[in-house]
């Protein structure tokens, strides 16, 4: 369903994204950050997934900087690779990899309003995104660990944001202080771990994940709509 999409970032850097495009009406564009797994399987099946509900989709690599093509699964050696991935991208100057997001939204407003979403690391670009970068309307991040320490960050556009009840990265009263620091934003938790949208995961949790999308479908549909 999806095909590659070449963009250029406002610094010259060049890549390739996955684009999905709905086969009936447009309703909106959608911006979607990868994990620290790469544009594998799962976030192709998530962008077609909201493709086949009506979006317009650009699944960004946001590893493409440090190594191209980045496509792995959920075991503990990818779990490993993964994490030094991101470690390498969060280490790189000036927080480059939002210029690629940017160029990303950039090329989707041709196609309406444009809305972001990401998670686990995707959730924490999805955020500073929401509060550093232009064009956006709706931001949704599931369980972005970091996000809770970034709540200096004052966002530009709505946020919904989804949390996990047993996330063992992110503990609950560090979503209790970010809900303090930033009463705007709405701030949900689910039952289950960590990952629990992705069914190529142990922790896939599919009643919340269920629940996750549809209330993530709801807001897109409140502030994209043409």
């Amino acid at each position: 369903m999806g095909q590659a999409l070449s963009l250029t970032a406002a610094d010259g850097h060049q890549f390739e994204a996955y684009e999905t495009t709905p086969s009936k009406s447009i309703i909106g564009a959608l911006v979607l950050v990868q994990e620290i797994f790469g544009v594998n399987t799962h976030i192709q099946a998530t962008a077609d997934l909201y493709a086949s509900l009506g979006y317009k989709v650009v699944a960004i690599p946001t590893m493409d900087r440090v190594q191209k093509n980045v496509n792995l699964g959920y075991t503990p050696e990818d779990m490993q690779a993964g994490s030094a991935l991101k470690a390498a991208v969060e280490s790189l100057p000036n927080q480059v990899v939002l210029l690629d997001i940017q160029a990303a939204i950039d090329y989707l407003q041709q196609f309406g309003k444009v809305g972001i979403f990401g998670f686990c690391y995707g959730g924490l670009l999805t955020w500073r995104s929401a509060c550093q970068l232009s064009g956006l309307s709706a931001a949704v991040p599931y369980y972005g660990g970091g996000v809770q320490n970034e709540s200096n960050l004052i966002p530009k556009c709505p946020v919904m944001a989804h949390f996990a009840q047993e996330d063992a990265y992110i503990p609950l009263d560090t979503v209790e202080a970010l809900k303090k620091a930033r009463p705007e934003i709405a701030v949900n938790v689910f039952p289950g771990n960590h990952g629990f949208n992705c069914d190529h995961r142990a922790s896939y949790f599919g009643q919340s994940a269920q629940l996750a999308r549809t209330m993530t479908l709801d807001f897109f549909a409140k502030h994209l709509a043409q």
